[in-house]
């Protein structure tokens, strides 16, 4: 194992080859999902005046007090009070000048135009002060913020009808190997659907929206050629299967003779070991290559730990490695290998036991999984109860169970 990379190692030396996205604008109702290229910062003041947070009366003075008008959102009380004089004002709108506080509705005695309370409410209460949410000038959202629909608030309430983003890499996902069926429901005994591509298409499609499909592409040099000419408009380009050096995985041939060069292969995880990256230049820009393996499992294991990384670091993303989490074990776990290695697993929320099959092709027990569980090198056994580190296979490992 002396030239397999250790995972960390894999991952840094990767994102050192991911290439930078441009920056675009876009509507901020259409920045949803989208990554901030650049720091926001307020451009208006938030509330603009002081706001009442109630129903109620707006007062000045001690009382009782005498009614002089109305203040309602989007049509405020144009004078100004003075002591012991109020007005009827609505949750949202503007405290008139010469106003202390609100009276809340339920906690007041009105006859015709004279009004009366029990206890005069203190001085400041009820009301929301200009800018106490945020001022001009303020900053608000740092670069690297995926935004959600909580920022879209945020940036419009700030002033913003347009937002900087980083535009999305064009990503292309290729499917290579000569058992691979196009149509899963016209497969031949000896054939499997081509359903990795589909897989990886699905994951990366909430970051770069949807690939490019290619293939499936058979085991043979010329075929493979003309296929890597469709993805000579991408910035990433993601194949599966052929990645290896066996008689027939010739991927790593074609790329080559496509002018790429082979950064690095061969990573110590398990499943997902002959990983492959490569770069190659063109229109004066780097492509990013990933060659994962065959395998659906090692597939997605691979995707999930450096494809999905790859493309959160080219969108300029504050957080780009999914993060691990701690669980209970809810059994035994037996002692580790030479190789980090990721087990699909069914969590409660608290405890974390393995799915039935652990085989690399096995697709019905990576479909009930919700979490990979982590392995170490040559760990050692884990007892029930005992802390186990997973991730979370919900939103690319960004949100716990």
């Amino acid at each position: 194992m002396s030239d397999w990379l250790d995972l960390h190692a894999a991952q840094e030396r990767l994102l050192a080859l991911v290439p930078e996205m441009r920056g675009e604008e876009v509507t901020v109702e259409d920045a949803s999902g989208r990554v901030l290229s650049r720091d926001l910062t307020a451009q208006r003041t938030q509330p603009p005046s002081d706001l009442s947070a109630m129903d109620g009366y707006a007062i000045a003075g001690e009382g009782p007090w005498t009614l002089m008008g109305e203040s309602r959102c989007g049509a405020p009380f144009t004078g100004a009070l003075n002591p012991d004089e109020a007005v009827r004002i609505s949750t949202g709108a503007h405290i008139p000048e010469g106003a202390h506080s609100v009276l809340m509705q339920e906690n007041a005695s009105r006859d015709g135009v004279r009004l009366s309370a029990e206890e005069t409410p203190k001085l400041g209460r009820h009301i929301r002060k200009r800018g106490f949410d945020f001022v001009e000038g303020d900053p608000l959202l740092t670069a690297g913020t995926m935004i959600a629909p909580q920022h879209i608030a945020l940036a419009m309430a700030a002033g913003y009808g347009v937002l900087p983003v980083s535009k999305m890499p064009r990503v292309a996902v290729l499917d290579s190997g000569d058992e691979l069926a196009p149509d899963p429901a016209n497969c031949a005994p000896d054939q499997i659907p081509a359903s990795n591509g589909a897989m990886i298409a699905s994951m990366v499609a909430p970051l770069a929206g949807k690939p490019k499909r290619i293939g499936p592409v058979g085991d043979d040099l010329d075929a493979l050629g003309k296929s890597l000419e469709q993805a000579e408009d991408c910035d990433i380009l993601i194949t599966s299967g052929g990645a290896s050096v066996g008689d027939h995985d010739l991927v790593q041939e074609a790329l080559r003779r496509w002018g790429a060069e082979i950064a690095f292969w061969k990573v110590a995880i398990k499943p997902g070991k002959p990983l492959m990256v490569a770069t190659r230049r063109s229109s004066g820009r780097q492509k990013l290559i990933l060659g994962l393996p065959g395998n659906p499992v090692s597939s997605f294991v691979t995707a999930f730990l450096f494809a999905l990384p790859a493309i959160r670091a080219s969108l300029g993303m504050s957080s780009v490695i999914s993060h691990c989490q701690t669980l209970l074990a809810g059994e035994v776990f037996v002692p580790g290998g030479p190789r980090r290695e990721f087990l699909r697993g069914i969590s409660d929320g608290q405890n974390v036991v393995r799915a039935a099959s652990q085989d690399s092709s096995a697709l019905a027990s990576l479909a009930l999984a919700n979490c990979l569980i982590v392995r170490e090198p040559e760990a050692s056994e884990t007892a029930v109860g005992e802390p186990v580190s997973v991730y979370s296979l919900q939103n690319g490992g960004f949100v716990g169970f």
